[in-house]
């Protein structure tokens, strides 16, 4: 195993230092949008061993539904690469350039970051959206999926690399890693430092904690969603109960699913029976605090204070009252987990204040949280979001895979 992933690793620093021009990038792009196409059958079958390994290892339910591929769901993986097919190159762009007094010409250009590992369950569609992502943005991707999507993320991989080999590009600028053992995330996270510049985990809490805790290269994600969405006192009703139905229940399973809904006490008597009885007749469980358990007409589980950080990733959400928009920023930097977290308010001043205090990598207004994912904020996809407090911060689309150096030119200076 060690002189395999050791082989992999050379093989991608190999692969990264080729300098491929745009136009190839996405001719080798559009012909793996080709051969999915072509291959949609064979990719379904495939998809179908890993479904039925998955019922009989008892997977839980929301896992094996990121797990099935259908007719849907390949056409959302080839609309992804069109996406990425039709944004500019992100490379050797001139970011910022000046002159100095002292006669240098300096610019800042932005360059591949080098050979990204990415590491990330369930979902196929990853395999293709990080391996389109990476190779636009002139990264070398080294993917290690998990043993649930084994076949699909395989017969995914090798069609890139065959779209690579038709253009007559290194096909060791996507490698994926087709051994099942444990060991092999942690000998990528802590042995692999000399072949790979970052790694990326897309995954549930404990893959990627067991990520940021072992890794000795740095790493891009985000542990948990506990994303909140905040009705103020000058919330329309009529808005708040749309936004907040479709933040926690479009899809329950996402990262960026609303987890805990916070009301201003000055309005939680009006809006709070509308708004949860909707979810609550769908299916959703309330857990509230004190005044919502008094106010509330329906179901209400008593919250603890260990409620307000945790990322349900299913139909249950938490409801506190704050006393104020203070009340509620306080809230959220406190329990929050710098992911997502939005204001309903029609008054400008107060999410202005909101949107600049919250810790948040994104922060919205009157827009639901199920918006925080690359491909709706037009990256083309992403290759997960990332909460660290330094960047990239958000959903890292093709302009967050790159790093960027300084250019200097003059006419023969010397420095005295």
């Amino acid at each position: 195993m060690k002189n395999l992933l050791i082989n992999i690793g050379e093989k991608s620093k190999k692969a990264f230092s080729d300098q491929i021009i745009t136009k190839k990038k996405d001719k080798v792009l559009k012909d793996y949008l080709f051969l999915i196409i072509k291959n949609k059958r064979k990719i379904l079958r495939e998809n179908i061993k890993d479904v039925k390994n998955a019922y009989k290892k008892n997977l839980k339910n929301n896992l094996i539904e990121r797990l099935i591929l259908n007719d849907k769901k390949i056409l959302e993986i080839i609309n992804s690469i069109k996406k990425i097919i039709r944004l500019k190159d992100p490379t050797n762009v001139v970011l910022e350039k000046w002159k100095q007094p002292n006669g240098l010409n300096i610019s800042k250009v932005s360059i591949p970051i080098g050979v990204i590992g990415v590491i990330y369950e369930s979902r196929p569609n990853v395999t293709s959206d990080v391996a389109s992502l990476c190779f636009k943005s002139g990264n070398s991707v080294i993917l290690k999926g998990g043993s649930e999507a084994f076949y699909s993320n395989l017969i995914l991989s090798k069609l890139f690399r065959k779209s690579l080999k038709k253009n007559k590009v290194n096909e060791n600028f996507i490698q994926f890693i087709d051994i099942k053992k444990r060991t092999v995330v942690d000998y990528l996270l802590t042995k692999m430092s000399k072949f790979i510049d970052v790694i990326i985990p897309r995954g549930g809490k404990s893959l990627v904690k067991k990520v940021q805790e072992l890794s000795s290269i740095p790493t891009i994600g985000h542990l948990e969603g506990v994303c909140h969405s905040y009705v103020d006192k000058d919330a329309s009703l009529k808005m708040a109960k749309k936004i907040i139905y479709n933040a926690k229940m479009r899809n329950t399973s996402i990262c960026g699913a609303t987890e805990t809904i916070l009301f201003h006490e000055k309005i939680v008597k009006k809006f709070v029976n509308p708004i949860l009885n909707d979810l609550e007749k769908n299916g959703c469980k309330i857990i509230g605090d004190n005044k919502i358990m008094k106010f509330y007409n329906g179901n209400v589980h008593k919250a603890s204070t260990r409620d307000w950080s945790k990322e349900y990733l299913t139909s249950v959400v938490s409801v506190k009252t704050v006393k104020n928009l203070d009340d509620a920023i306080s809230h959220i930097n406190k329990y929050g987990t710098m992911h997502t977290d939005c204001i309903i308010t029609r008054n400008k001043k107060s999410a202005k204040i909101f949107l600049n205090r919250v810790k948040s990598s994104i922060a919205m207004h009157n827009t639901s949280t199920q918006f925080a994912d690359g491909g709706e904020f037009g990256f083309g996809g992403e290759v997960g979001i990332s909460t660290n407090t330094l960047p990239p911060r958000g959903p890292v689309g093709l302009k967050q895979l790159v790093s960027y150096r300084y250019q200097i030119s003059s006419n023969g200076k010397i420095r005295k």
